[in-house]
């Protein structure tokens, strides 16, 4: 189910708008998203990519000023089915982590595919 939004769950910039995921993996998983219809991230243009990167460290800012706890960062996005791709617009996920989110993070997004050693 989804929640009413506020204004701390958006913001934008000339090319690119971050929202709060709506389905989140940890609190403040946010998505960070280009406003040009894109399906897949190597379709953007470099004016493009810089204000994504750039939204996303304001974005990584303002989630370590929201919530101290955060201590790293999961950055990811799914290119096509195959990748688990669900949208087909480019987006980016800036997933937030604390110190035992999960009993052993060694590995990372390394464990997406859990049947792979890390």
């Amino acid at each position: 189910m989804k929640r009413d939004r506020d204004e701390t769950d958006f913001s934008e910039n000339e090319l690119t708008v971050a929202i709060r995921d709506a389905f989140p993996v940890t609190p403040l998983h946010t998505l960070v998203i280009p406003k040009r219809h894109v399906t897949e991230i190597f379709d953007l243009s470099r004016p493009e990519t810089n204000a994504y990167n750039e939204l996303m460290k304001e974005t990584k800012r303002n989630i370590e000023q929201t919530d101290p706890s955060v201590s790293g960062f999961n950055v990811g996005v799914n290119n096509g089915r195959a990748a688990g791709g669900t949208v087909e617009h480019c987006h980016i996920h800036l997933i937030p982590r604390r110190v035992g989110d999960v009993e052993n993070p060694v590995g990372g997004i390394r464990k997406a595919i859990s049947a792979k050693p890390s």
